[in-house]
This record gives C-alpha cells, structure tokens and sequence, in this order.
C-alpha cells in the first residue's frame, strides 16, 4: 500500500452511471471507498497498458527479424 505523504489529489469528473457502478461495488464489499477503487482501476490499466507496448514491440521485432521490415 502507498503512502499518504505519496498520495496526489487528482481531479476527476465521472458519469452518474460510473458512479452508481463504483458504489454498487463498494456496497458488496469489493472495495473499501471509491478512492481505493479507482486506484486499482487505475494500475490494472497502466498494467495492461505496458503489456499491450511490450507485445507490439515483440511483434515488431519478430516482422524485422523474419522480413527485414
């Protein structure tokens, strides 16, 4: 877990829908508060972000390799 003194403020405006979603998941006990979900939704994302990178620059590689391209 972060640091407080680590931790930034960071503005965000969302749908109702969204919202209500966070909530309901808050409600069933997924998550402590909204800022502990966005966090982890947040991370999940960069997460997926670097591994989606990483592949398209395998791929690449793989095309030079076998092409020259």
């Amino acid at each position: 877990m972060e640091n407080q003194s680590e931790m930034e403020c960071v503005p965000a405006k969302l749908t109702k829908r969204i919202v209500n979603e966070m909530e309901g998941l808050i409600k069933q006990g997924w998550y402590a508060n909204k800022s502990e979900l966005i966090r982890d939704a947040v991370r999940d994302l960069i997460k997926k972000q670097k591994v989606a990178q990483l592949e398209s620059a395998i791929k690449n590689d793989i095309q030079w390799g076998l092409y020259g391209k």
